[in-house]
């Protein structure tokens, strides 16, 4: 049976998370690092098909977001990085204290960019990341950037504007976001590399460098906001970590599509447990 339980930030606010319990003997403990707007339940299927196979997951909703949202987003600050310095970082110190054993993370989108952030990101001994990309326009189809674009300049500010934050929930797209968080989301999806082409963030290349562990990149040929080419933009700043880019085709797996929420959709079950027994491969074992 899940659990839910609160986890306290370093600067005190409090994040609501999920715990998913190993059937049967404990083989390690999984945190999964969600998107940007979307809530923690959205992982669930993976968390249980995780945790019937003796793996503890622990999933959270950063602050502004799902079980985490203030009563109203208008008014409501919050610096985007946060959602990893502070929210999940807590969740990750949390888990470490329940007991010995190896941690992993699985991320989905903003949950890889996420890990170069956390500043205890040395726990964590493998990683896999879902549709992570650099955000950038220039990586989309035509359509796509047309869309994006739109969004950015258009429809967001006037939303932004009218209501204090991102009505995101009108696109179908996930949760409202804050205000804070669509001004710097969309900042950042204007360099071909995302935060690390600001000159206004010089120190997070080095951050990412210092990530050692096994990370897998993997991201769908149908994934418009985050193809192959922007994923590669991206995860390159893991530059001294064991980095494994695995490109998906969907018809290979047997799915008409994936797209770029599709990776956590029953159908792709086969994806699941490849990456679930990756990460539980033992460290002498050359891949």
């Amino acid at each position: 049976m899940t659990k839910q339980l609160a986890i306290v930030a370093s600067d005190n606010f409090r994040l609501q998370a999920i715990q998913y319990p190993a059937a049967g003997g404990l083989k390690g403990r999984l945190i999964i690092a969600g998107a940007t707007g979307v809530p923690q339940g959205f992982y669930s299927r993976l968390a249980r098909f995780a945790a019937a196979q003796g793996v503890e997951v622990w999933t959270i909703d950063y602050r502004g977001v799902g079980l985490s949202r203030p009563a109203s987003l208008r008014g409501f600050r919050v610096d985007y990085l946060d959602w990893a310095r502070l929210d999940l970082a807590a969740l990750l110190d949390h888990v470490c204290a329940q007991g010995n054993g190896p941690i992993w993370m699985i991320g989905h989108s903003y949950g890889g960019h996420a890990l170069g952030l956390i500043p205890n990101n040395d726990r964590v001994q493998r990683f896999a990341t879902f549709a992570t990309g650099a955000g950038w326009h220039g990586w989309m189809p035509p359509l796509e950037r047309f869309r994006v674009l739109l969004l950015w300049n258009i429809l967001g500010p006037i939303l932004v504007y009218a209501k204090g934050y991102l009505a995101w929930s009108m696109f179908g797209m996930g949760e409202d976001l804050p205000r804070d968080v669509f001004f710097q989301w969309r900042r950042w999806c204007r360099f071909p590399r995302y935060f690390f082409d600001d000159a206004e963030l010089p120190g997070l290349a080095g951050q990412f460098a210092q990530v050692q562990i096994p990370i897998r990149a993997i991201n769908a040929t149908d994934d418009k906001w985050a193809p192959p080419a922007s994923r590669d933009a991206f995860m390159s700043a893991y530059c001294n970590a064991r980095l494994e880019s695995i490109t998906v085709k969907p018809r290979e797996l047997g799915v008409p599509t994936i797209g770029h929420m599709g990776y956590f959709r029953p159908h792709c079950e086969a994806l699941w447990q490849q990456t679930l027994d990756w990460l539980q491969t033992p460290e002498s074992v050359v891949i």
